[in-house]
């Protein structure tokens, strides 16, 4: 893709209101893979090694535009202990390639607002500073458990994932808080109740889970 077209593209995408307004870049080189993300005005950023695994950064929040151009204002920042950043710049695209976007029914941002306790829900309030994301676009998956308040960073963890006929299944490329986790493969249940994802199986660590995902509004 020409460097003036990606441009455009970027432009158009900033400007956009609709429900889902979403595209995907990647760039590997060597074993190491950038996955920037633009999902209804918010960006995600994350950096891994893939031969041995290894996380490298991960960073997100809000898009706004300035008079000298558009900017991010982090949200989390995995480096910000080391560099103290809360703004950035909107990284320069020309050596990632846009990846042509497959939809799926979970498509879109949730964040985690309750758990299935002995039969009973128990909700949590999301607009608290301290956040469970879960950012699902094109086939790949990414949670980030952060704090807005203190800028702290709990971790995270992504790679590809599918949702089909009831059946939701993760593969993990990345997992900041072990990495011998990379390459396994998660299958859960899924059911969309009132809104609500409903999402049940078994933990990386092969732990019982019924989790409930709701849609992030803004």
């Amino acid at each position: 893709m020409k460097p003036l077209f990606k441009r455009i593209l970027l432009l158009l995408f900033l400007t956009q209101t609709v429900a889902l307004m979403a595209q995907q870049y990647e760039q590997s080189f060597k074993d190491r893979t950038t996955l920037i993300q633009f999902i209804n005005n918010y960006y995600t950023e994350v950096v891994y090694e893939e031969n041995p695994p290894r996380f490298i950064s991960a960073r997100g929040g809000f898009v706004s535009n300035t008079t000298s151009g558009s900017v991010v204002n982090l949200e989390y920042n995995s480096l910000f202990k080391n560099d103290s950043l809360r703004v950035i710049s909107i990284p320069v695209l020309d050596n990632f390639v846009a990846v042509a976007n497959k939809p799926q029914a979970l498509d879109g941002q949730w964040l985690m607002g309750g758990r299935m306790r002995n039969g009973e829900i128990s909700y949590r309030d999301t607009s608290g500073p301290r956040k469970t994301l879960k950012v699902l676009f094109n086939g790949r998956f990414q949670w980030i458990a952060f704090n807005t308040d203190t800028f702290a960073f709990m971790g995270t963890g992504g790679g590809n994932y599918s949702s089909v006929d009831g059946i939701y299944k993760e593969e993990i490329k990345f997992f900041s808080r072990d990495d011998s986790r990379v390459g396994a493969i998660l299958p859960f249940d899924y059911e969309l109740i009132s809104g609500e994802w409903h999402h049940k199986g078994k933990s990386s660590k092969g732990v019982p889970i019924h989790e409930i995902w709701v849609q992030r509004e803004y």
